[in-house]
């Protein structure tokens, strides 16, 4: 947890369901009142700005941050030297959320759920991390975290993470 904000990563291989879950779990917090924010780890070099917009050419022109602003919404795009942890992008841009959800940071000592598909993959990539609090899977991998079938409605996931982040209903 950083700066006191509950966090949870659902961690698993590629093409394993996380994205969908995690955009279930999203709208059913959502739903409940809850602020949420998700943060995406990628090993690839992303570029985030549209090429040809008036932002991507003040980056292009050489600036080392843009911030986009609209009447409810602001954007980002910075340079860094290198890779911001985690506990600084919470600390500094998360502040004021109920909730942060990520999706990948499978080596943060921070509470994970692994989305599991047998399909997929014979091992689970944090079937022995000690942060890890459940398993979604289409088959009990018989470890000692609780298990919930893939098809579990999301509510429930939701109350688990909920109930496990000790996170009370918003105001």
């Amino acid at each position: 947890m950083y700066a006191k904000i509950p966090i949870v990563s659902f961690v698993g291989k590629s093409n394993s369901g996380k994205t969908t879950l995690i955009v279930k779990v999203i709208k059913e917090l959502k739903l409940r009142g809850y602020r949420v924010a998700t943060i995406k780890h990628t090993h690839h070099n992303v570029d985030m700005d549209t090429k040809g917009k008036d932002s991507w050419k003040h980056s292009q022109a050489g600036a080392d941050a843009v911030i986009i602003v609209s009447e409810n919404k602001m954007g980002l795009f910075r340079t860094t030297s290198k890779r911001v942890s985690l506990k600084e992008m919470v600390e500094t841009y998360l502040r004021d959320f109920d909730i942060i959800i990520l999706e990948g940071y499978k080596t943060e000592p921070i509470p994970k759920i692994e989305v599991f598909r047998t399909e997929n993959s014979d091992q689970m990539v944090c079937g022995n991390d000690e942060h890890l609090i459940a398993v979604i899977s289409d088959k009990n991998p018989m470890i000692d975290v609780p298990y919930l079938p893939i098809d579990t409605e999301t509510g429930k996931i939701v109350d688990f993470i909920l109930s496990y982040l000790k996170i009370d209903s918003p105001v």
